[in-house]
């Protein structure tokens, strides 16, 4: 009988790592197909053009996205500028100064329910709050989006790596006799910059790929715009229009920037796995 149920237990093991190892491999066929599609036919449109100049009207060959691509740095910096603070300085908060009390229990599940909202959902909401009574569709609508889809993953990462920085180093920093408020920023926050960095890192890559919040907030525009309160042109929206086009090079620029995106998001998440590794060492 234990025989048996020996042949058994390895029959399921094995079943069992073959199913896992089967879809791990296809796992890695799906993204790996998808940059190299992405790269055969996005990299042919990469060139001089592309960069620096604006787009042609529909039907005239060539042109590029120079202001889309500056548009969307622009947008996510200043969504950077307001998610970054408001995401560190809520993580320090639960972390540290209201730890174990209601309200960081409270503020802990009002993030990981604001984390699972569709960015869609999030984009509808600031086009009703900022789009609709400004009569005006604009950057500081769309950098607010993306500001908002970053603060509950800048919020989890900076708590959790607060918590794991050891009390004794606090203890040791009280006992010098300086305030909580000095142990947190020199020592706590200085002991767990890394994996903050990471989570920052991690946020930005995401919000580098989204499309849906920009269409209800910051719109597009054919040209460059360096104003807070007019549409904004983003690489994302940018793809959406001319991957949709009837137009020939419209969509092959669609993919050039399919391939910048591409290219922007897998650097950010390599450097972010890096720190994380970093971290994790020690």
């Amino acid at each position: 009988m234990n025989k048996r149920h020996s042949i058994l237990r390895r029959i399921y093991d094995y079943t069992f790592k073959t199913f896992a190892t089967f879809f791990a491999f296809l796992a890695i066929f799906i993204l790996g197909a998808i940059l190299y599609e992405v790269l055969k036919r996005g990299s042919g449109a990469i060139n001089f053009s592309f960069f620096f100049h604006l787009p042609k009207p529909p039907g005239e060959a060539g042109g590029g996205i120079a202001n889309a691509i500056v548009g969307s740095f622009i947008v996510t910096f200043i969504a950077s500028m307001i998610g970054i603070p408001i995401g560190v300085m809520s993580g320090i908060y639960s972390a540290e100064f209201g730890r174990g009390t209601s309200f960081s229990r409270y503020l802990k599940f009002s993030t990981e329910i604001l984390s699972s909202v569709p960015s869609i959902v999030i984009g509808l909401f600031v086009y009703a709050v900022i789009v609709v009574p400004m009569k005006s569709f604009s950057t500081i609508a769309g950098a607010l989006a993306l500001s908002i889809i970053t603060i509950p993953l800048i919020h989890g990462v900076t708590e959790e790596m607060l918590l794991m920085v050891p009390n004794t180093l606090r203890e040791a920093g009280l006992a010098l006799g300086v305030s909580y408020p000095f142990v947190v920023r020199k020592i706590c926050l200085k002991s767990a910059k890394i994996g903050v960095i990471t989570g920052i890192l991690t946020a930005i890559a995401r919000i580098s790929g989204e499309t849906a919040p920009l269409l209800f907030t910051s719109l597009n525009s054919p040209f460059f715009n360096f104003s807070l309160l007019k549409p904004m042109p983003t690489a994302n929206v940018t793809i959406f229009n001319y991957a949709m086009s009837p137009y020939d090079d419209w969509r092959q620029i669609a993919w050039g920037a399919s391939f910048l995106i591409t290219v922007a998001i897998l650097l950010l998440t390599i450097l972010s796995r890096i720190l994380f590794k970093r971290v994790k060492n020690g």
